[in-house]
This record gives C-alpha cells, structure tokens and sequence, in this order.
C-alpha cells in the first residue's frame, strides 16, 4: 500500500467530516458589535423571552413576553404595531389536558420610504407562546421555557428587520412581521387570524416562517409552499445553504404542523427550523442554558440575504411574482452549496447516469476487468445486507425504548430515550469497523487464491477485479432503489448521489487511468452522508434509526472498493 495515498485518503475522511459537521456547513457567531446579522444580539431577547413559561396555561407571563415584543417592535421603528385578540379558543383536541385561553397575535408593518399604491409585503412569521404541559414516558409532567422554540424565530426576525432597515431606501416592498399566539395548541392564534382577519394577508406575497424543533444543529430549509420553483430561484441567494426537498415530502407523512401549514397553499413561502435534539424539543430541557449561537446564526447567514433580495428588487412587487405550477428537486452538499434542479432535468440527469453505469460496466465486462456472475452475487449480498441492517438498526432502536420505558415507533418519531444520540452514534462506528474488518479480511483471502509465485502486478491486478466488482455490485441495487423511488415520489438523493459521483469517478478513472478521481468521489460521497444521515437521523429520530443505519451501510459498500482502488498499487 502506498503510504503516501493512504495519508490522503485519511485526510479526505477526516477533512470531509469536519467540513460536513461545521467547518465550512455553517457560519462562525458574529459578536454584539458586529456591523452584520448578529447571533450573540437575539440572545438578549431569548434570555427575557424564556425567563419563565409562556404557554397557554400560563396567561400573565404570556402576557409580559407580549408586551416585551411590542416594545421592542416599536423600539427598531415599526410604523405599526397592531394586536388581534381572539377570545375563549380551545385546544389541544385529543391530548392529555385540555385548555380555554385568549389568545392574541402581533401583527407589525414597516413600509418601505417611498410606499406604493398596491403595496406588496414580506411576511415574517414566527410564535411567542411556549409548549403547553408535556408528560413523560416516567409519568413526570414537563413546561417547556421557550426558548429555541420559538424564541429562535423571534429573535431572528427582530435582528434579520433590524439588518434591513439599514437599506430601507432600496426597499421596493415593505416588511410585516405577525408573532403568532397559540401556535402549541393547533396552530389557533394563525387559524384565528386566517378566518377572521384574512385581509391581513391579500397583500403578502412571501412568507418566512421560523421554528426550532430542538436548540442545536444547522438551520434546515425543510419545508416550501407547492410550485417551489421560483422559491428556490430565490434561496440560491442564502449564505451556507441547508435543504432538501425530500423533507417537504417526508414532512407531509408527519403528525407535526406549524403556522405555515395554514397558509402555504395560497402564500409562497419557506420554513426554518433547527432539528437537533427531539429530547430537548416541547420539554423543559427548552430553556436559555441550553441555546446554541452558532445554530441562530445559521438561521440569519440563509435568511438575511433573502430578504434583501426580496425587499429590494422590483419584480417581486407584482403579488403573484413567486407563485408557480412547477417544484424542483434540491439538495445541498456542504462546502459545495445548493443544487436544484427542475423536475424534468432532474429525471434526465437520473436517466444518463443508468445509461453510463450500464455502458461501464459492460464494456469492463467484455475487456474482462469484471464478471457478470459476481457483480449479481455482490448485489444480492448487498440487498440481503441493507435488509438485515435495517431489522438490526429498528431492534437497537426497540431495546432502547425498552431500556427507557419509551413507547416504540418504528419509523416515526421516538422522544426520551436520553441516550439515542449515543446509542445511534456508537452503533454506525462499531458497524463500520466491522464492516471495514470483515471487508479485509475477505479481501485478504481472495487475494491469497493468486499463486505464490505470480508477481505483485497479479496480485494487484486481482485486488482491483475484486474491488470493481464489489463496487458495481453495490452501485447496481442503488440504480434499482434509485429508478423506483424516481418513478414514485421524484425524490432518491440517497441513492443517485453516490451512484452518480461513483459512475463518473469509474469513467474518469478508465479514461485518464488516474486514481485520484475515485478519492474526489469518497470525499463527495462522505460529505454528502454525513450531513444528510446525520439531519435525517435527527429529524426522524431513533424510530427510524433502521433506515439511517441501512443507507449509511450502503454509502460504506461503495466507499469501501473506491477506498480499494485508489489504494491499489496497480492502474
């Protein structure tokens, strides 16, 4: 093994995770001074926000986070500052209590200098009213305080408004921020405002909702109104881009809603949240010591540019500037940013990968650099394994549950087990050393069937079919598990990226016979599964550990004989 390729190939693992985890995913706090969006600057509004519980049991201190907002609304230069109050609303329906509350909204409006006759708005919209009691899987009853959820979307509307008033002279269209109340219990306080009010909205035409399920973690773009397309024109402006469009179609198979869920479908919009830690969100553990600066800051780094772009250009102030019929298909990689794509190119771009796959690996078929009857062998070890791997992960995930005395879901979600980062942490270490140990040693094996007496070269020479042929024999299920999901739900990142980052390493190594190509692929292949396994686990939680550790096995099974080739003395 060359020594020198196996410190590169070390760096990239290493470089690609620090990278993937904060490197270069997310941006460093900007302190109290800072001329620009500041992070440290909404912690003062979060201390006062969640000094105690504000939920709808909790009238008089809801109260005083109310008029702390509309003192500070005032404060930065609203031009109004309206409340709708909304009286005797219940809720929640089918929960362990039910309460009776008023409940009252703040709606503010900041006009641009120079204010049009048909004005069109930017609407910020976040909630100001805490979780409602929680029980717990011991029988204890929690109050969250509040404070990522929503004090997070609180103060980052006050600093992104407060950014943007500086530019107010450019503004083409004006700025209203609605600070929802009731939003734990049904989303009443927006439902309220919708039905009764709904004037308010006939000149918004964008929304920007923040929420926070969990005080750490980047800020993910998770959720767009339908007909995205232009949307997404529009967040290719964010600084350190975090989505994928597949949360928007695995968020509408969850039990969760916020503010937005009642106007998407008729205001063009985005939604933020953080998603880190489940054990933290709706609890008491919701609370200021346990905020995190550098996540808010996340929030105002893809935010701020957005609104300026918003607030700034003429095209938006026609109303309907943002609606479209199409949606893309988007993700992001770190360091690299945002990918989107329209639905069309999406399939093309699909359809052209599974016709250069099946063209490499016929053409190494006929020059005899691999065999048929091993690739077909190998993807059936692999579909047995991410099927086995599957049950193995949802069987860790049930003990846990047990462990804890937390009800099980499988593939939903799971909160109270204190220990499921750990636990899902340890388990996908512990799986790729043995992944990586049973590997070489079968490995070792098959290459000991070369004779003795051959030279290196042979050697070499069968260590790179063996590599070949157990990377197509991974890549080939990932084209079937890619086709089928393409064909029903548009949506199969987890497998087309390392499919087609390693089919165009394969090409570029077979023309140039350079392997530093299949070292760029282990480190696309990492910096993509280390972001979206580590978001997808946090967002679906422990219930679904079992799908995390599946695809995580899967990317393993590719980066392994990639890992193999490049390390292999012989081209």
């Amino acid at each position: 093994m060359n020594k020198i390729r196996f410190f590169l190939f070390s760096t990239v693992v290493i470089l690609t995770g620090l990278i993937a985890f904060g490197l270069a995913s997310r941006p460093q706090v900007k302190n109290a001074d800072a001329l620009e969006f500041s992070a440290e600057r909404i912690i003062e509004d979060i201390r006062v926000i969640s000094q105690h519980h504000h939920s709808v049991a909790h009238p008089e201190e809801r109260a005083d986070v109310r008029e702390y907002l509309i003192s500070r609304l005032q404060q930065i230069g609203a031009d109004t500052v309206r409340t709708f109050e909304y009286k005797s609303l219940t809720g929640p329906e089918n929960k362990h209590v039910t309460y009776t509350f008023d409940a009252t909204n703040i709606l503010a409006t900041f006009n641009p200098k120079q204010a049009q006759d048909e004005q069109t708005y930017l609407l910020m919209v976040a909630h100001y009213d805490s979780r409602y009691s929680q029980p717990m899987a011991k029988g204890d009853t929690v109050w969250s305080y509040g404070a990522a959820d929503d004090g997070y979307g609180i103060g980052v509307i006050l600093e992104t408004v407060n950014q943007a008033l500086k530019y107010r002279d450019e503004w083409e269209q004006g700025i209203k921020i609605l600070f929802t109340d009731a939003e734990e219990v049904g989303m009443k306080g927006m439902k309220a405002m919708w039905e009764r009010n709904h004037e308010e909205f006939n000149d918004v035409g964008f929304m920007i909702n923040l929420e926070a399920r969990g005080p750490y973690g980047p800020a993910l773009l998770f959720e767009t109104s339908p007909g995205n397309e232009k949307i997404m024109e529009l967040y290719k402006y964010a600084e350190y881009p975090f989505t994928y469009s597949l949360t928007t179609v695995v968020y509408g198979f969850m039990p969760n809603f916020t503010d937005f869920t009642i106007v998407k479908d008729e205001i063009p919009g985005m939604n933020f949240s953080t998603i880190a830690d489940i054990n933290h969100y709706h609890t008491d553990l919701d609370n200021f010591s346990n905020i995190n600066a550098r996540s808010i800051q996340h929030y105002g780094s893809q935010v701020t540019p957005v609104v300026h772009k918003y607030l700034t250009e003429k095209e938006y102030s026609d109303i309907n500037s943002l609606k479209s019929n199409a949606d893309t298909i988007n993700f992001t990689i770190p360091y690299f940013g945002l990918f989107n794509f329209s639905k069309e190119t999406y399939t093309l771009l699909n359809i052209a990968i599974y016709i250069i796959f099946i063209i490499i690996v016929t053409i190494d078929i006929l020059r005899g650099r691999v065999q048929l009857r091993k690739i077909l062998r190998r993807s059936g070890i692999t579909i047995l394994s991410a099927i086995g791997t599957l049950a193995i992960g949802e069987l860790i995930a049930f003990v846990c549950c047990i462990i804890t005395g937390v009800k099980f879901n499988p593939f939903g979600i799971v909160q109270g087990v204190s220990f499921d980062n750990f636990a899902m942490g340890a388990t996908v270490v512990v799986a790729t050393g043995l992944v990586a140990a049973v590997h070489i040693r079968l490995r070792s094996r098959s290459i000991s069937c070369v004779e003795n007496s051959l030279r290196t070269n042979a050697k070499s020479l069968a260590a790179l079919t063996n590599a070949t042929n157990s990377l197509y024999g991974t890549l080939l299920p990932m084209l079937l598990f890619s086709a089928l999901l393409l064909i029903s739900i548009n949506e199969n990142l987890m497998f087309f990226i390392p499919l087609s980052i390693s089919t165009i390493a394969m090409v570029l190594y077979r023309i140039s016979k350079q392997k530093i190509f299949t070292l760029l692929a282990i480190g696309l292949i990492l910096l993509h599964a280390f972001s979206f396994l580590h978001a997808l686990a946090m967002a679906l939680t422990i219930g679904a550990f079992g799908a995390v550790l599946m695809l995580a096995l899967l990317d393993l099974l590719a980066i392994i004989p990639l890992a193999d080739i490049y390390l292999t003395k012989k081209n």
